[in-house]
């Protein structure tokens, strides 16, 4: 089974989505993380056209090692859309608990600064009556490549089923700045590291094995090689996918067979 992507049809449906979403709510509108990378930018566009810029207000959350070419993507960004932002230092949260920062400690810090994150963008959506917008992407999510309670943490997410490649192509006609959209998909841990880096595999090669193994159920190591997929790759994105699964289920419950609590309950 093959699945043609249609960007002009999945801006429709995601922009009716979160319109949707935000009137059932009867919240007010929509509060992002910028990050200066392609997600949050796309996220951020795709709420703008579904309830306009009056209605997003973003949010630019730097630790004090953060790239300032970050922060210059970020507010240009805001500046292109037209829309409301705050900036929140989380360098004395996270100094308050890491007094130093060495290499053994830098996937902890990076987990902390994204959960930190996470509760500045709550607070923020309690404080102005607004939903947080999620900023994860499909590729992301099957690989685990997430903070679990961090940045995997949202009231709506507009991009989850996006492959990161269709994330680029719904940004290009989203018009994000190019800037943003060619520049090396990092999530700013510390100097020069890249999402691509620390996977160990290109986002291009990354999505075609997904979406032979989970979309279409491929199992055979020989079918993906005859396909031009390399043994090294695959085997190193399924070890991504089985080694961080715990991150696409719910916390297991101990259950005693009581009954589901439902969504919502009408008394009559």
């Amino acid at each position: 089974m093959s699945y043609a992507f249609d960007p002009k049809k999945a801006i429709t449906f995601i922009t009716d989505f979160l319109s949707r979403q935000l009137t059932a709510s009867g919240l007010g509108g929509y509060v992002v993380g910028l990050s200066g990378g392609i997600d949050s930018a796309l996220s951020a566009s795709l709420a703008v056209a579904a309830v306009g810029p009056e209605r997003v207000l973003a949010v630019f959350m730097p630790y004090r090692t953060s790239s300032l070419d970050s922060q210059t993507d970020a507010l240009n960004l805001i500046s292109h859309l037209g829309i409301e932002h705050r900036q929140v230092d989380i360098s004395p949260m996270i100094d308050a608990y890491f007094t130093r920062i060495t290499e053994p400690l830098r996937t902890r810090a990076g987990n902390k600064m994204a959960r930190e994150r996470m509760a500045v963008l709550f607070d923020l959506a309690h404080e102005t009556r607004r939903l947080v917008l999620g900023t994860g992407n499909r590729t992301e999510f099957c690989l685990g490549y997430t903070t679990l309670f961090g940045d995997s943490a949202c009231s709506v997410n507009p991009i989850g089923e996006l492959y990161k490649t269709e994330v680029r192509l719904l940004a290009r006609a989203m018009g994000v700045p190019e800037s943003i959209i060619s520049k090396p998909p990092t999530a700013d841990l510390w100097a020069d590291q890249t999402d691509e880096g620390e996977i160990g595999v290109m986002y291009d090669e990354i999505d075609a094995i997904l979406r032979r193994i989970v979309d279409e159920g491929e199992r055979s190591m020989a079918a993906l090689g005859q396909e031009g997929l390399k043994r090294e790759q695959v085997e190193r994105v399924v070890q991504w996918l089985n080694r961080n699964s715990f991150k696409r289920i719910p916390p297991p419950v101990a259950a005693l067979g009581r009954s589901p609590v439902p969504s919502n309950i009408r008394l009559t």
